[in-house]
């Protein structure tokens, strides 16, 4: 069964750093893009990063990029969201999800519990 398992978040100040690591299973993360969006209460679901698995192209939204970086470990199946120069605008609970395919663009098939990021003001 295919299952992805956020953590990390937690409650920092602005300016603060944070790696969300997710850890997937039923699956080769390798073979497959896989991605991660975030919702706060009351706003629309925002497609943060996806990275592809056919070139390794890194995509990000225009709120995050600069400030965050995705990666993946082949070898501990995990993939991961490294968050530098947090602002209050991204707390939200962060997914990450695959499309089921090799590449980025497509909807989300599969998606973890999420977890949450506050940062403080």
């Amino acid at each position: 069964q295919v299952q992805l398992v956020e953590s990390g978040g937690g409650l920092v100040q602005h300016g603060g750093s944070l790696r969300l690591s997710c850890a997937a299973s039923g699956f080769t993360l390798d073979y497959y893009a896989i991605g991660w969006f975030r919702q706060a209460p009351g706003k629309e679901r925002e497609g943060v990063s996806c990275i592809s698995s056919s070139d390794g192209s890194a995509y990000y939204a225009d709120s995050v990029k600069g400030r965050f970086t995705i990666s993946r470990d082949n070898a501990k199946n995990t993939m991961y969201l490294q968050m530098n120069s947090l602002k209050p605008e991204d707390t939200a609970v962060y997914y990450c999800g695959t499309p089921n395919t090799i590449d980025c663009g497509y909807e989300y098939d599969y998606w973890g519990q999420g977890t949450q990021v506050t940062v403080s003001s």
